[in-house]
């Protein structure tokens, strides 16, 4: 009995994942939002938010989870953008240090402003679990649109990722850490 368990467990968990594969969400075109939310970590990402913002596709950019110490100045640099689009458009979140709390930063930064719709610029296979923390943190009443960022993982960052996913989501069902 316990073996088929684990069997039928181990099919759902490989099924699940090719699903999770498949279904990576990719780079999206043509929608404005009012604003834009990039959390750090993953190559491309801020890079994506800024060329969004210069194409007027929202309003104004929250990178969530800077280092203490990053100035605007520095990033705008970097990234070779004028200082003015940072001091306009561009916030800096330095809360986070992980998904929730980016989720958590970025839901008292939407609400502050009274946004209504929100894309998620981050990694392709990120995008999930980064977007079900940012509803689960906002409730239903802001539209949360998905933009990955393509990337190539290693798989076992990918296994990783989504037994995060799937670990959160059942915590977030039982009313666990809501």
């Amino acid at each position: 009995m316990i073996v088929r368990l684990f069997g039928v467990t181990l099919i759902l968990w490989c099924l699940g994942f090719a699903a999770f594969m498949l279904t990576l969400p990719r780079v999206l075109e043509g929608s404005t939002t009012d604003a834009i939310v990039v959390p750090t970590g993953g190559a491309g990402r801020i890079d994506r938010g800024i060329a969004l913002l210069e194409r007027r596709q929202a309003k104004r950019m929250l990178v969530t989870g800077v280092g203490p110490g990053v100035r605007d100045a520095d990033l705008a640099r970097e990234y070779r953008t004028s200082r003015a689009l940072f001091d306009c458009c561009i916030d800096l979140g330095r809360e986070a240090v992980d998904t929730r709390s980016n989720a958590e930063e970025t839901a008292v930064w939407v609400k502050s402003r009274r946004y209504r719709t929100v894309r998620l610029v981050t990694s392709d296979w990120h995008v999930p679990r980064a977007r079900m923390e940012l509803g689960a943190a906002m409730g239903k009443s802001v539209l949360i649109l998905g933009d990955g960022v393509p990337s190539s993982p290693r798989l076992g960052t990918l296994v990783n990722e989504y037994n995060k996913l799937i670990l959160r989501r059942v915590a977030l069902w039982l009313g666990i850490g809501a």
